[in-house]
């Protein structure tokens, strides 16, 4: 290989490194603009909601709906300093004294609490599901949202047209602080109009109300959310029968990767034609509908929130994410809000009907509510044989397996050995094809010997002489190539599955202690450009079977040429198994196993194709097939028709 080749491989890989560095970069500037707008948006609204905030008396009573008509409430607000500031909502019933406690859900998945104040869902803690915690140190439950990063909204209307926003309204519950359900349990939570009593004092009219009415069920991910107007015409203004939910949600990171979870994080959603898609993961996006939307998902890379709409869809809506890297500071992810609109049909008993679906971004969860929301695990739904490898093949033998209570680790094991086992008739035809362009290494260097020179001629008549000798030795120089193309979709369809299959999250094998993250072995103080912080053994040691693989190869095909496109090539060929390093280095871990395990038993393979075939009787064959006289085919025909035009086209220009 000359000097310019070197030179010129050389400088494909600084532009590579160079084009990283910038785009990062990029981003990043992009990033710090966008959180800077950010955060002067919350400046404004939090200034707005200053100017009209007064103080409310704040004690450990309880409000419950039995006491509601025996509550006054006088005009006057009690001033104390200790308590925390909220804006007066006129128009709506709010006790002189009241509790900050939630009223808290059990049921066999989770524990949710729902705020008295604004009546939504503020606090998620699934059962038994643990975020990543470093070696050694004691688990801790996931929670999913914490009471502050998980907020709703809707404005409400007067009949003299003053907005009123529910979160800073009070809503009362028909249980006491804690619920223990059993499947259908409900917890009503209403807000009460207020109104003044024959004594001239403030108190609610427990005839109207809006509901948000909230359906459990014992031992699922999913509950019920329904919103009720009941005779409510007299307060709320009568032409406004459509509302929007302001959602507005700042995502925990909760695994150990974190950027690999930040740029996954996003919004999912499916429009009324049943496609689903997602706004931009890696940086801030924007997106307004005017068609109806099904549902709307904060999804992060193992668990997602979904908001479904289930009476009818929402007719419009707008959803934005906002990617700044001030959320890192505070444990965030990034900030999604969405915009839902939806309508009822009267303000006397109107109804909106919604489901919540909390829990793991998992295939077999999600696809058994028949809403395509299993399109929010990356399978390569853009590719469609991609994921009907993932969806036909993988993951049913996959889950097959998983019910022999096998280590997750010994189950790529078996699922590779079955996929190899199926794929060994491509591989022996490959392998097979190889040996015969390795047999006729003297013919080919005859030819070589023939044509020397550089020139388009000379280039050209050898062309002709080689295919001649394959043609005459039965010898198709694609069949080697067609079967590692027929591979290529198994393998990109494995590279989907590993990082998004949920199973594997936190499962340990060997010295990884979960499979769905990268296997550190050794933790670094520094960071190195297009490596990382920590070196993973099962990338390293994929790395090294790539290496004695590609060295194999090579050897084995030395024969096959030696003209500096081939070597250029060979170069390339070791060139790859680095960049997969620094790669792969953060990748999961049952990722980089799976491919270690392929390159090992692709040795096996190697070994045993090389004893099964004896190279002397099919070089033996291939001289009698020589020895045949060759019948060309039309196509064959047709090629050389062309080639001999095109000479005859070169001596012209030559003249």
């Amino acid at each position: 290989m000359d000097k310019k080749t070197v030179i010129g491989l050389l400088l494909m890989l600084l532009l590579v490194l160079g084009f990283s560095y910038y785009n990062a970069n990029k981003t990043k500037k992009f990033n710090e603009e966008r959180a800077k707008e950010y955060a002067a948006q919350q400046k404004a609204i939090q200034d707005s909601i200053n100017s009209v905030t007064v103080q409310l008396k704040i004690d450990s009573s309880k409000i419950s709906t039995d006491s509601l008509a025996a509550t006054p409430q006088n005009a006057s607000v009690a001033d104390n300093n200790n308590a925390a500031p909220i804006p007066v909502q006129q128009g709506f019933y709010i006790p002189m004294t009241t509790t900050e406690s939630d009223y808290c859900v059990e049921t066999d998945k989770a524990y949710y609490h729902f705020s008295r104040l604004g009546g939504t869902l503020t606090y998620v803690e699934l059962k038994d599901i643990y975020r990543f915690t470093p070696k050694d140190a004691p688990k801790e439950q996931l929670v999913l949202f914490d009471g502050s990063n998980n907020k709703m909204n809707i404005e409400f209307l007067l009949t003299n047209q003053t907005p009123i926003q529910s979160q800073f309204c009070y809503f009362f519950a028909n249980v006491d602080d804690t619920l223990k359900v059993t499947d259908g349990q409900q917890l009503s939570l209403k807000l009460y109009p207020s109104k003044f009593n024959d004594e001239n004092l403030i108190v609610p009219d427990s005839n109207c109300y809006i509901e948000y009415l909230y359906t459990f069920h014992a031992n699922s991910f999913d509950f019920d959310f329904d919103i009720q107007f009941v005779n409510m015409s007299k307060y709320l203004y009568m032409n406004k029968l459509n509302y929007t939910l302001q959602w507005d949600a700042q995502l925990k990171n909760v695994e150990q990767n974190y950027k690999s979870e930040r740029d996954i994080t996003s919004i999912y959603y499916m429009d009324n034609t049943d496609e689903v898609d997602n706004l931009q993961p890696t940086s801030s996006d924007n997106e307004k509908f005017s068609s109806p939307i099904k549902w709307v998902s904060f999804k992060q890379q193992f668990f997602t929130t979904v908001l479904i709409a289930d009476s009818t869809d929402f007719s419009s809506g707008e959803l934005s994410t906002d990617v700044a890297d001030s959320y890192q500071k505070s444990g965030m992810l990034k900030g999604l809000h969405a915009d839902l609109d939806f309508e009822v049909d009267n303000l006397d008993n109107g109804k909106f009907y919604m489901q919540y679906y909390i829990g793991p971004n998992q295939f077999k969860l999600l696809k058994d509510y028949d809403l395509n929301m299993e399109k929010q695990v990356p399978l390569g739904w853009g590719f469609f044989l991609l994921h009907w490898i993932n969806r036909y093949a993988v993951i049913p033998i996959f889950n097959w397996l998983e019910q022999y209570g096998l280590s997750y680790g010994i189950i790529i094991l078996i699922l590779t050995i079955l996929l190899k086992l199926l794929l060994l008739p491509v591989a022996y035809k490959t392998y097979l094809s190889s040996a015969r362009m390795r047999v006729l290494k003297p013919e080919i260097d005859e030819i070589s010997g023939r044509f020397k020179g550089d020139s388009q001629d000379v280039m050209m008549k050898k062309q002709q002489a080689t295919m001649a000798l394959y043609k005459s030795a039965g010898v198709n120089p694609m069949s080697g190539c067609m079967p590692m193309l027929l591979q290529m979709p198994i393998l990109i369809a494995f590279f989907r599955f590993f990082p998004a299959a949920y199973e594997l999250r936190q499962q340990p094998f060997l010295w990884a202690s979960d499979l769905s993250t990268y296997d550190s072995v050794l933790d670094l103080s520094f960071n190195i450009p297009f490596y990382g912080n920590h070196v993973s053994l099962f990338c390293l040691l994929m790395t090294i079977a790539t290496l004695v693989y590609t060295w194999l190869n090579n050897k084995m095909m030395a024969s096959t040429g030696n003209n500096d496109q081939m070597k250029m090539m060979k170069i390339f060929m070791y060139i790859m198994p680095l960049i997969f390093l620094g790669t792969f280095n953060s990748f999961a871990s049952g990722l980089t196993y799976y491919y270690l395990l392929v390159n090992l038993i692709t040795f096996l393979q190697m070994f045993i194709f090389r004893i099964a075939i004896n190279e002397d009787k099919l070089r033996a064959k291939m001289k009698a097939n020589m020895a045949k006289p060759v019948k060309k085919s039309k196509w064959q025909q047709k090629m050389d028709e062309m080639m001999k035009q095109q000479q005859q086209l070169q001596k012209q220009q030559k003249r």
